[in-house]
């Protein structure tokens, strides 16, 4: 029998697969939903002007309009992208029990949801969670058929992370704020990024490959392929975004929100499996160090004074106690 690369998802979580089926879950899927999901293309920013004044009216504009948008012309070439889904396919397509023991990434490697009590808080992927610092970290092993990922991965790394400061200064300047507080805040020690992989799911449309959330961090770049899935909260529905395979996909996260007291829009969003295809991303993180005083933009304040630290430790704790993030109502004045 030949090893697989996809995790055992319903061998390691069976109850919760068997549970499903006995609540008629196979007999939902056949009728059609209440109210499908439309599909939508997201505010797209062309770059190439640099930060002219209609330019950054309109990334301040989507961030709170949206709370996510895209941006064409940012800088990051083809070649690039190609060679980080190449060398991404490649790293996934490991049998699952060497991407457990995988050296290449020490101990980032992650898959489903191991405290999940029901499929409503399960996740069908795969990912590897990789600290910016440990991408050129040169103590990590690198060798024979993965000698070229660290080169692809620190020049994504790099070109990501400009990326996120220019977005970041904008967004900061059109505050009033300055962008110095993401230079000082926000460095390779603090930030990273996430290699997604989401495997064909057999069981039933209605599986999460991600649970629905919000991102903790200040500011998402997402680099998706072409086969679809993320859908976001727009007007108190959801709504399926449409891949643009020429753009990259922005969204504002927690942190963000409440520095801009609430002007910046951190939306909930969730990715939905596909039964037959492969589904890949990658995602970088901007975030700053733990011990980073989170504070608004403006008084009165919406949100009390916190740091990342306590954020992700409340987090941490409404997850393991409830099941589920409840994120900045916890902070809220």
């Amino acid at each position: 029998m030949l090893a697989s690369d996809v995790p055992p998802f319903v061998d390691k979580h069976a109850l919760l697969f068997a549970s499903h089926r006995h609540c008629g879950g196979e007999e939902q899927h056949s009728r059609q939903p209440e109210e499908a999901v439309r599909e939508c293309e997201l505010p797209v920013v062309d770059l190439a002007a640099g930060e002219e004044a209609e330019t950054r009216a309109e990334i301040a504009r989507a961030a709170a309009e949206w709370g996510f948008f895209q941006v064409v012309n940012h800088g990051i070439g083809r070649e690039l992208l190609e060679a980080v889904r190449a060398e991404q396919a490649k790293l996934f397509g490991l049998p699952f029990e060497e991407k457990l023991r995988c050296e290449l990434l020490k101990d980032s490697y992650r898959w489903g949801t191991p405290t999940a009590t029901s499929l409503a808080e399960f996740s069908w992927s795969e990912a590897f969670h990789v600290p910016l610092a440990a991408v050129s970290d040169e103590n990590v092993s690198a060798d024979g058929e993965h000698a070229s990922f660290r080169a692809v991965m620190e020049r994504f790394a790099a070109a990501v992370t400009r990326l996120g400061r220019r977005l970041t200064g904008v967004l900061a300047e059109s505050l009033g704020r300055t962008r110095r507080f993401f230079d000082e805040n926000c460095t390779e020690r603090t930030c990273f990024l996430r290699l997604n992989r989401y495997p064909p799911c057999p069981v039933s449309p209605e599986v999460f490959g991600l649970v629905p959330h919000t991102d903790s961090d200040f500011l998402t770049i997402l680099y998706q392929d072409e086969v679809g899935g993320l859908q976001l909260m727009k007007d108190s529905r959801w709504v399926s975004v449409k891949p643009n395979p020429e753009a990259l996909i922005i969204n504002i996260g927690d942190l963000f929100q409440a520095w801009s007291n609430g002007v910046y829009k951190s939306v909930e969003h969730k990715v939905m499996v596909n039964a037959v295809k492969d589904r890949y991303s990658v995602a970088f993180f901007l975030c700053p160090s733990y011990d980073t005083m989170i504070e608004s933009s403006e008084e009165p304040s919406i949100y009390r004074k916190f740091t990342f630290g306590q954020y992700r430790q409340q987090v941490q704790e409404d997850v393991k106690i409830i099941g589920h993030k409840v994120g900045l109502r916890r902070f809220l004045l």
